[in-house]
């Protein structure tokens, strides 16, 4: 688990972002969320989340000086334009991003070969690692089932912010995998692309998990 208390700012506070944020609030990281603009119901739960986690909530800008660690929890179609507006050289970012097609008929695959790889490339100087792609945002909320814990892979070039990924993972109840360098996004992006058909297609719903168990 993370042994430091760390300024998060999680950019969207939809079903991911919110699990997310929920869960570190309760191991006393402190948050800051951004959303794009909205209708008034996506205002109020967004209220409803600030006071639930004692978070900020503000501009991207805002989000970006108060954190050392940034969270993209967005729509994969909102990631390039919010990229754009901020500066986030140095800072730790967190791309729980999948590429959907509509109406997650596959994964769209970006210049970069991932979503991964392309938040590096619209992000220059950033500290990518990819995680909290791989499994639904019930598994965020709580990751632990009677077999035991599920799996959060992850997957960048820059030890020190797996390490903190990993660290974050853990605080949430996951067991932990290092999936390898930034490149290896795409299987973490296709592992998701499995949960989803799982869930929505094959019929087994949210309430599972991928496990890692080993000799």
């Amino acid at each position: 688990m993370t042994t430091n208390k760390q300024k998060i700012a999680i950019f969207g506070a939809g079903s991911v972002g919110s699990a997310l944020g929920k869960g570190f609030a309760k191991v006393g990281h402190s948050l800051f969320f951004v959303v794009r603009g909205g209708s008034e119901e996506s205002a109020a739960r967004l209220e409803a989340l600030v006071d639930e986690t004692g978070a900020q909530s503000g501009t991207a800008a805002e989000a970006v000086a108060f954190a050392d660690i940034v969270v993209l929890a967005l729509p994969w179609e909102a990631a390039e334009e919010t990229l754009a507006s901020v500066d986030l050289t140095g800072k730790i970012v967190l791309d729980a991003i999948n590429p959907l097609q509509p109406n997650l008929a596959g994964l769209i695959v970006p210049p970069a070969g991932s979503a991964g790889q392309q938040v590096a490339a619209w992000a220059p100087g950033a500290r990518v690692v990819k995680i909290f792609n791989s499994t639904g945002a019930a598994n965020m909320a709580n990751p632990v089932y009677p077999e035991g814990a599920a799996v959060m892979l992850y997957a960048g070039d820059d030890a020190e912010a797996k390490e903190v990924a990993r660290g974050l993972a853990e605080d949430l109840g996951f067991e932990t995998q290092d999936a390898g360098p930034l490149a290896a996004s795409v299987q973490l992006e296709s592992a998701a692309m499995l949960w989803i058909s799982l869930a929505f297609v094959q019929g087994l719903g949210r309430g599972f998990a991928f496990r890692l168990m080993k000799r």
